[in-house]
């Protein structure tokens, strides 16, 4: 249970209604951070209009790299939330998700490739307590994605730890969507 409630339905106005029936469509459930930041509809709606943003500017890099980053984010940070969602969305897109079981082990799993081992380990470094990036680490990732794609992953791990310490910090917790008891959505 969070420690600030969701939203209900009943308490919502015309565009938070709309809101909720969207992300109902898409997901096959609300989004438990989207019905608690409902009670501060202006950072509701600039957050919707930037996670949109965010995810249309996002082709620089492959799915894949972007998604484990992300994912890695969410472990270290221990936002159950985020890894249950996150999960889901990997799935949805096609991605291999048993393989998230050995992320804790991506230096020397041959689950994982160079490309993804390069991108989990500087989420790794983002993540902690204190960033320990090194100028040798992002030089190795803008000769495999570019400066562009350096600056893609960048953001989205920026973004997910910014996203996992929020919900951590309201007590949001997993919500089923990979469990099948939220989601409801029919994979692709």
């Amino acid at each position: 249970m969070p420690r600030i409630e969701a939203k209900k339905t009943t308490d919502a106005g015309p565009l938070l209604k709309l809101f909720y029936r969207v992300a109902g469509r898409k997901y096959g459930a609300v989004p438990e951070p989207m019905a608690v930041g409902a009670h501060h509809p202006g950072l509701l709606r600039a957050n919707t209009v930037h996670e949109l943003m965010v995810q249309r500017a996002s082709t620089k890099l492959p799915a894949n790299v972007r998604e484990l980053a992300v994912y890695r984010v969410a472990t270290r940070i221990g936002c159950s939330w985020c890894v249950d969602f996150g999960t889901m969305l990997q799935k949805h897109d096609g991605l291999d998700v048993e393989r998230l079981k050995k992320i804790d082990d991506y230096a020397t799993s041959p689950a994982f490739s160079v490309q993804e081992r390069l991108a989990i380990a500087y989420a790794d470094a983002m993540s902690g307590e204190q960033v320990t990036v090194t100028d040798e680490q992002v030089a190795e990732l803008e000769r495999e994605f570019g400066r562009e794609g350096v600056l893609e992953l960048t953001y989205q791990i920026g973004l997910e730890n910014s996203r996992a310490r929020m919900n951590s910090a309201l007590g949001i917790a997993d919500q089923g969507f990979t469990s099948g008891d939220a989601c409801r959505v029919p994979l692709p």
